[in-house]
């Protein structure tokens, strides 16, 4: 297995053209079913976001200042334990979207017609602008879904817009986004890597590392 500088490296070289060829020869287009949104069946939605990610949709003038960190992200849940009282505690890698009570993406509504839409559509973050495409490199993560397609390094999960047919110009913008996350990641993964040091939380009390280092839910570092 490669070490995580040498799939950075791999991903920093990736041809954004075989890439924009791969999502053209599998073919997508969103029909807005939202169900790379939801919850799915019990369990939440987890969609990872970067810090700057977050920080962004904070700054969003569409929202006029109005959301904090903890409207934005939420610990990722894995690695993490449940108190007696329901709440979540201990230690773990990243942050996940926002969900509300029925586990769907926080920035997700229907309109009367059932119809799906991204109230942060402008802003989203890399993982859902890509979806439901990945790059298979060690280190990058997966959507939610088996992948039901590949082609080169492109794979694709499950959807029901994969096949359909996708201009040129959406190819290569996918494609420029795809490398832009695969490289993101890495950065991403080395730099959890390089900051951690374990933080022994108190009981009731969730950390979260990310590149930035360890920080409280509220996105503030854990020695302010």
């Amino acid at each position: 297995m490669q070490s995580l500088e040498a799939e950075l490296e791999e991903a920093r070289a990736l041809d954004t053209d075989d890439l924009a060829d791969a999502v053209e020869s599998i073919g997508f287009e969103c029909t807005r079913c939202g169900a790379c949104c939801k919850g799915e069946d019990e369990d939440d939605h987890t969609a990872t976001v970067f810090p700057d990610e977050v920080r962004d949709l904070e700054a969003s003038d569409e929202y006029d200042g109005d959301y904090d960190w903890r409207d934005v992200a939420r610990p990722m849940p894995y690695g993490l334990s449940a108190t007696d009282d329901g709440d979540l505690e201990g230690e773990t890698f990243e942050w996940a979207l926002q969900t509300d009570d029925c586990g769907d993406c926080t920035f997700y509504e229907e309109d009367e017609s059932g119809t799906g839409a991204c109230v942060a559509h402008d802003d989203r973050p890399l993982i859902c602008r890509t979806y439901p495409f990945s790059v298979a490199l060690a280190g990058t993560s997966q959507p939610m879904g088996e992948a039901v397609d590949e082609e080169g390094v492109v794979r694709a999960h499950e959807c029901e817009g994969l096949g359909r047919d996708i201009s040129r110009a959406d190819a290569e913008e996918l494609a420029r986004a795809l490398k832009e996350r695969a490289v993101r990641e890495l950065e991403e993964a080395i730099a959890v890597r390089d900051e951690y040091a374990p933080a022994d939380p108190d009981p009731g009390e969730v950390v979260v590392h990310d590149s930035e280092g360890a920080k409280r839910i509220d996105g503030t570092p854990l020695e302010e």
